[in-house]
Order: structure tokens, then C-alpha cells, then sequence
């Protein structure tokens, strides 16, 4: 009988970015102290900012971490699989005017 909390374990199978896709953040990221320049607690990242997957490494040997460039604000930050999701272009309506 586990604990429950046991996690699974994502390196198992293959990473769900690869370098060069084009991501959202979908949640704020404050800095925990890991980031330099920046105070603790200020945000570096907003909900709905995008970005691109420069680099993938692991965390405690069960998570991807995806180093992630936020071209606009000029940072690179590691994230969870979790907290991205693929940008989407916004598509005309059809019978919409440009």
C-alpha cells in the first residue's frame, strides 16, 4: 500500500516538448530565490506568455524540466511540463473580415 504520494514518473516516456516549440505559460511564476536579479516573490513569468523550448533537462530523475526563453521579458526559466501548453495561432472565423 503507497503513500499517496507517489508521482509519475515522466522520463519514463518521451518529453512532451522538444527544443524550438512554441509554448503558454499557464500559471504565474514568481521567483523563489533561484532567480537572479530579481526579488522574491516578483513575478517572471505571467499566465498566457509566450515562449520557446530552448533546452530539456530532469529533476530528481522523474521530471522533465523545460528551459523556457520568454523572448518579451527577456528570461529563461525552468518549467514543468504542467504548467505549458502549445501555442495555438488565433485563426480567422470563417466568413470573418481581415
Amino acid at each position: 500500500m503507497g503513500l499517496g504520494r507517489e508521482q509519475i514518473v515522466e522520463i519514463f516516456d518521451d518529453p512532451v516538448y522538444m527544443p524550438g516549440a512554441k509554448v503558454v505559460s499557464l500559471k504565474h511564476i514568481r521567483n523563489d530565490g533561484t532567480y537572479p536579479l530579481k526579488d522574491i516573490g516578483e513575478i517572471i513569468v505571467r499566465k498566457g506568455d509566450v515562449g520557446y523550448v530552448r533546452d530539456i533537462g530532469t529533476f530528481l530523475q522523474q521530471f522533465y524540466i523545460y528551459a523556457v526563453e520568454w523572448v518579451e521579458r527577456g528570461t529563461i526559466v525552468g518549467m514543468r511540463g504542467k504548467e505549458l501548453k502549445p501555442y495555438e495561432p488565433l485563426t480567422p472565423q470563417k466568413g470573418a473580415t481581415p
